[in-house]
């Protein structure tokens, strides 16, 4: 018997969630609203110790931001963390929300009863199972709660189909509050994504920056990471997207709407030259709204009778009643890495031979200068 706990660091909510893989119990399934856990980050650590206490977990895999080669808490560097939370000196002093994780993570570092246990992960980029062509003047091909979604499709499609997890071959798409991010498995290998600000736009965020536009501002104001959660299809709507639920912004018919739907599409469909899927997983805060997953159903089967492909559409399912599928995901991995029940999944992820910084396929900038800027903290 295994018990594990996953978190998932998401724009909205920091959620997290806890499974013992002999009952298939879930001990816990519970979202600490994002802005508390920017303010006082000691919540997350107060409430995972007192979790732990409760139910003697095993192991925690926690949310680790853009990513670290996979290895306990402990034996994370300082310019580890602050790599995985990159942002300037005086995004630092706006007090972005990014710091929020920045110092949780540093609090499970340092915490006892905690970093002997709990495991910092690797996002997309620094997979070895991504080839290195794809990664090119890559950061965020995926942060590490994307690997997590990943990480629970290859396991649901996998028991459903009575499959081995080298067997599986599918798209997961995560369309989030901030994001639309879309991840291409193959063979139950991570070897293709476009996410965040490289992908296509997301409910908050612009995706991928036009070259031209990043040149203007820079040259007009200052370019703070703060720019790059805005500009998607919620800003169209005119409203403020954290003041109003997302069903008033996101109605079907609407400019805000199409660019959602189009968007996730987009995405999917630029993962079919690295993987014929048998199946495309829909995860995320807008796969529990009805409407709009049935309606990238019918468009995406719309373009596949064109080309004469199959592939299943489905909403990943998890146990979680409000935790997201990505907390259920770091979970799993969690639970593998303690030799449970999903051990064998590690080994197909690649998890272990996760290397590198962020930084390391950045052909247009100086890649040491890169590390040395941002690897240090400045709070």
């Amino acid at each position: 018997m295994v018990r594990a706990v996953g978190t998932d660091s998401g724009t909205k909510s920091y959620d997290i969630f806890g499974f013992d893989d002999k009952t298939r119990d879930v001990f816990v399934d519970e979202a600490i609203p994002r802005e508390e856990m920017v303010k006082n980050p000691k919540l997350v650590v107060d409430r995972l110790k007192e979790i732990d206490r409760r139910y003697h977990v095993d192991a925690i895999v926690v949310s680790s931001g853009y990513g670290i080669p996979l290895k306990l808490a402990r034996d994370a560097s300082a310019e580890e963390i602050a790599l995985a939370t990159f942002i300037t000196e005086n995004d630092v002093k706006r007090g972005l929300r990014i710091i929020g994780l920045r110092k949780l993570l540093r609090l499970i570092k340092e915490d006892p009863e905690l970093n002997y246990k709990t495991y910092f992960t690797p996002g997309v980029v620094q997979l070895p199972t991504v080839p290195n062509y794809r990664k090119i003047n890559k950061i965020d091909m995926g942060t590490s709660d994307k690997v997590y979604s990943a990480a629970l499709s290859v396991v649901r499609h996998a028991e459903v189909n009575g499959i081995d997890y080298s067997e599986v071959n599918i798209v997961v798409s995560e369309i989030g509050f901030a994001y639309t991010s879309t991840i291409g498995i193959k063979e139950g290998k991570i070897v293709d994504a476009v996410a965040g600000t490289a992908g296509f736009p997301g409910y908050l965020g612009m995706g991928s920056i036009d070259g031209e536009l990043a040149y203007a501002i820079s040259n007009t104001v200052e370019f703070s990471k703060e720019l790059l959660f805005r500009g998607g299809a919620a800003y169209l709507s005119g409203s403020d997207p954290f003041r109003i639920s997302i069903e008033e912004i996101i109605k079907p018919g609407t400019a805000s709407y199409e660019l959602l739907v189009e968007s996730a599409i987009k995405g999917i469909i630029s993962m079919l030259p690295a993987t014929r899927p048998d199946a495309i997983y829909l995860s995320g805060r807008f796969s529990r709204v009805p409407f709009f997953v049935e309606d990238i159903r019918r468009r995406l089967e719309s373009v596949f009778d064109l080309t004469n492909f199959e592939s299943r559409i489905e909403v990943l399912q998890n146990l979680g009643k409000v935790a997201k599928q990505a907390a259920e995901g770091a979970a799993v991995i969690a639970n593998g890495l303690a030799g449970g029940k999903y051990r064998g999944l590690i080994d197909v992820l690649g998890l272990r031979e996760s290397r590198g910084t962020i930084f390391d396929h950045v052909t247009v900038a100086d890649r040491d200068r890169l590390i040395k800027t941002f690897g240090c903290y400045m709070e």
